[in-house]
């Protein structure tokens, strides 16, 4: 944790009461946001996020594997988080163990809906090409790189930039394979289908503060916050996942708030982050 004196905690605290923070923002104001997409030549999709300080990265790796007997019209999505041991002091060894397992669950949380697939924010069906014989693995990597708050946020953008920029391979299936065999498939090298992003929502954390919450919280906002509750929405301002940190409990009403603030922040951080996307994907292709 960031280690404060009194005085800068007050001022902290004072700060977000009078809705004006360390940095000069209002409470529900986000950091500089960039994106840099096509950052790992051997991944599938790749992408780089900076909020404010907090720098992460987020890449796709697409394989061919075999649906689960539970879900046999669904692919599959793994999602693992890395956390760089020069990301902070405090997260070297075990401590960097222990937030990339709390990141990683927290984030299939949001992204991955139920065991069924229900309600994931990532189309699985998308993913299937033969019915309960074969279709796309992804696997989903992050590296935090540098913590300065916020990071499931950071997380989320990046791997919904990842995805953006990903092509997964075209694949003919050989139509004379009997039903009992598994098909011969013939994967693309050169033709590549953009993976539909469109359903893929943000992560905005409410991080409360004293009685007030406030969204992209630094490292030191973090360090006096007494809970915080995530959210992801998608395009269409529909709940794709919840999950909730810190010890202090929230009354219900407080919950169903910080939600109703967090789908309208969502907006703009989705249609600032679509426009970081884009631009990014512009510069790629002109190099």
């Amino acid at each position: 944790m960031v280690g404060l004196s009194m005085g800068e905690k007050h001022f902290i605290q004072g700060g977000i009461a009078q809705d004006l923070r360390t940095d000069g923002r209002k409470r529900l104001t986000y950091r500089p946001i960039s994106v840099e997409t096509g950052v790992i030549a051997q991944a599938n999709g790749s992408a780089r996020v900076k909020m404010g300080k907090t720098e992460v990265i987020a890449s796709v790796k697409a394989e061919l594997g075999r649906p689960s007997s539970s879900a046999p019209d669904k692919g599959k999505v793994s999602i693992y988080i890395d956390c760089s041991p020069t990301a902070a002091p405090q997260y070297e060894g075990r401590g960097g163990e222990e937030l990339s397992m709390e990141l990683s669950a927290a984030l299939r949380q949001c992204l991955l809906g139920g065991k069924t697939g229900a309600g994931a924010g990532i189309n699985l069906s998308s993913l299937s090409i033969v019915e309960g014989k074969v279709c796309w693995d992804l696997y989903i990597d992050g590296l935090v790189i540098n913590i300065d708050g916020n990071i499931l946020d950071a997380l989320g953008a990046a791997i919904k930039a990842a995805l953006s920029n990903t092509g997964i391979p075209k694949v003919n299936v050989a139509s004379t394979a009997p039903s009992d065999e598994q098909p011969e498939v013939d994967v693309s090298d050169e033709e590549f289908l953009q993976f539909d992003t469109t359903a893929v929502p943000v992560i905005v954390t409410l991080t409360k503060v004293g009685r007030h919450y406030i969204v992209d919280a630094t490292s030191e906002e973090e360090s006096e916050m007494s809970s915080a509750v995530s959210v992801s929405v998608n395009r269409q301002g529909l709940i794709c996942g919840l999950t909730k940190r810190g010890g202090a409990g929230l009354d219900p009403s407080v919950v169903l708030d910080m939600i109703s603030v967090g789908k309208h922040v969502s907006e703009e951080l989705m249609n600032k982050l679509d426009s970081e996307i884009a631009a990014a994907e512009a510069t790629m292709e002109e190099e």
